[in-house]
C-alpha cells in the first residue's frame, strides 16, 4: 500500500455543516442514472468504446472507487447512499461516452489506489492530484486544476494568518497532500524560526475538519480550493476564505497502472466531451469552471 502523498483534498454535503450534522457514513452503491445529469451528446464513440478491455465492458459497466466525502466535487445525496457531485456527472459522462454505465462505491480515500491495484475497483475518480508517488503506482488521466485555499470563521477571530499559523489549530483531511506535505513544511518552518509548532488536527473526512471550524473547535482549515469554496457557500457564509489560491495542480483519474488502452480510451473521452460542450456545461452546473482545462493527457 502507497504511503505519504496519496490525496486530494473534501466536504460531505449530506452532512452539511449549516445545520451542524454530522457526517454520513459512505456504506452503499449505485448506479448512475440518478438526478437531472448531463450527458454527451452523440452517443458512444464507437472506436473508443473498443479500446475498453473485455474484462471491463463484458458487464456494460465501470466499477469506480470514491471517497465520497469531498463536496462539490464528490459526495453523497441526502439518502446517504447516492454519490453525486460534479466529478461523478463527468465520469458519468465519459462512460456513456465509451457505451457504458458505472456503479460507484464509496471508500475510504487511502484506500483507493491500492483498490485499483488489486482490481477491486477499475477506476478510481476522487480528487487525486497527479504527482510523481501516483504515476509510479497507477495511470492517471488529467481532467481538472485545483489549489489550495485556507478558510477560518467569518471575521477571523482566531487571528490567522496561513504564511504564520504557529501555535494554531488546523483542521486538515487525512491523506491529503494539504496533510502530508502542506502542514509539515509550515511546520518546520515554526519549528526553524522557535516558534510553537502547527497543532494538526487530522480527521478522516473534510466534512468533519470544516464542521470543526465551524463550531469554533478549530481555528481553521485548508483544503482544495472548490471544496473551500463550496464550504463557504453551503455554511452560510460562517467561513471565510483567508488569502490566495496557491500550488495549483491537476486532478486525475486512475486506472491500472497497465492499462494502456483503457487509459487512452479515457483519455479520448474527455477529450470528446471538452469537444462537443458537455465537460463546460458539468463544470458550469456546479460553478466549479475556473479549473478547467483544454488538454487532458496521460500522466501529464
Amino acid at each position: 500500500m502507497l504511503t505519504g502523498s496519496l490525496r486530494r483534498r473534501a466536504i460531505s454535503a449530506a452532512a452539511l455543516v449549516l445545520t451542524g450534522a454530522l457526517a454520513l457514513s459512505a456504506c452503499g452503491e449505485k448506479e448512475s442514472g440518478a438526478g437531472d445529469a448531463i450527458t454527451p451528446a452523440g452517443g458512444p464513440d464507437a472506436r473508443l468504446a473498443g479500446l475498453v478491455p473485455d474484462a471491463v465492458k463484458s458487464d456494460g459497466k465501470i466499477v469506480i472507487g470514491v471517497d465520497a466525502t469531498y463536496a462539490p466535487n464528490e459526495f453523497l445525496d441526502t439518502d446517504g447512499k447516492t454519490v453525486i457531485g460534479w466529478e461523478r456527472e463527468l465520469f458519468d459522462a465519459v462512460a456513456a461516452k465509451l457505451g457504458l454505465k458505472t456503479e460507484w462505491v464509496p471508500s475510504k480515500f487511502d484506500d483507493i489506489v491500492p483498490g485499483v491495484q488489486s482490481g477491486k475497483y477499475e477506476v478510481g475518480v476522487s480528487s487525486f492530484t497527479i504527482n510523481d508517488d501516483r504515476k509510479k503506482a497507477v495511470a492517471m488521466i488529467s481532467y481538472f486544476n485545483a489549489g489550495t485555499q485556507w478558510a477560518t470563521k467569518k471575521g477571523n477571530p482566531a487571528g490567522i494568518d496561513p504564511d504564520d499559523a504557529c501555535g494554531k489549530s488546523i483542521a486538515v483531511q487525512k491523506g491529503t497532500v494539504q496533510a502530508d506535505e502542506d502542514l509539515p513544511a509550515r511546520q518546520k518552518k515554526c519549528k526553524d524560526a522557535g516558534k510553537p509548532e502547527i497543532k494538526v488536527s487530522p480527521y478522516q473526512g473534510q466534512d468533519q475538519a470544516t464542521n470543526a471550524v465551524v463550531s469554533g473547535k478549530e481555528d481553521a482549515m485548508l483544503a482544495d480550493s472548490p471544496i473551500t469554496a463550496y464550504a463557504v457557500k453551503e455554511t452560510g457564509d460562517q467561513l471565510a476564505t483567508l488569502g490566495s489560491i496557491y500550488d495549483a495542480a491537476p486532478y486525475g483519474f486512475i486506472l491500472g497502472k497497465d492499462q494502456a488502452k483503457f487509459a487512452e480510451a479515457v483519455q479520448g473521452a474527455t477529450k470528446a466531451l471538452l469537444d462537443d460542450g458537455t465537460y463546460k456545461k458539468v463544470l458550469e452546473k456546479w460553478n466549479v469552471q475556473a479549473g478547467a482545462i483544454t488538454d487532458p493527457a496521460v500522466n501529464p
